[in-house]
């Protein structure tokens, strides 16, 4: 059976919601974060530092991840550089690719041999990684985020190629691999057991981790009585 005591896999809260981050920074099992201009303007952030410093407080020196929002190689390096300096504990997210397909490679060289931390995110074949790690400067902390939640909704596997991108990464150097958007709790023993570094998963599904090691015959019986109880409120009748 599961235990979180075993887990060896650093677990990242992902989500731009104050509140959750808050309550995510709270729970001694979290331990650092992620977000991107999908889940900020979800969350309904309009003000991009604004909210970076606010989360950064929250945060208390764990590390976190804020992303460029430009499609155009010189602005992002300007706002790269721009995030990096709100604090040591941040990482900077870079597409993997801008959104015409050009690979991020001399963009990631120049920051990271400069020692800005990366989080090279979007990525999701094995040829990225290997291209990701040449680029690389081994002495400076980065992260490279696959995202296995997307590659397993195309009804691939993410595991093998989760494994094998472990090994692309350069052996003495900094960088670790993020095993990104999960849809399962599972998810986090699936990359614990290939020896990934990191997973970030949004609060719905970290809020499962009090589910581990749950009594299935309870949870059978709190099941039925969810079901019954909604039945009840609804009034529904057979006639």
């Amino acid at each position: 059976m599961p235990s979180v005591r075993d887990l060896k896999i650093k677990l990242f809260a992902d989500g731009a919601n104050l509140a959750e981050i808050e309550e995510m920074a709270k729970n001694p099992l979290i331990s650092g974060f992620t977000t991107n201009p999908t889940l900020m303007r979800k969350a309904g952030v309009s003000n991009y530092k604004k909210f970076a410093m606010e989360a950064l407080r929250i945060v208390d020196g764990k590390p976190i991840s804020f992303e460029v929002f430009s499609d155009e190689f010189d602005e992002m390096e300007r706002q790269a550089r721009e995030i990096a300096s709100w604090g040591e504990n941040v990482y900077v997210k870079v597409p993997v690719t801008n959104a015409k397909r050009k690979f991020s490679g001399l963009l990631i060289k120049r920051l990271s041999y400069d020692g800005v931390k990366l989080n090279i995110t979007a990525v999701m074949t094995l040829d990225q990684v290997l291209r990701i790690a040449r680029w690389l400067d081994p002495r400076t902390p980065a992260i490279t985020s696959v995202f296995a939640g997307r590659i397993a909704d195309t009804g691939r596997d993410p595991v093998p190629l989760m494994t094998r991108a472990l090994s692309l990464l350069h052996p003495e150097g900094k960088s670790e691999l993020l095993w990104a958007s999960p849809r399962e709790l599972l998810n986090v023993f699936h990359a614990d057991e290939i020896g990934c570094h990191i997973i970030t998963a949004t609060s719905e599904i970290l809020r499962k981790l009090s589910l581990i090691d749950k009594d299935l015959d309870d949870y059978s019986l709190e099941t039925v009585k969810q079901f019954y109880d909604d039945a009840q409120a609804a009034g529904y009748t057979i006639d």
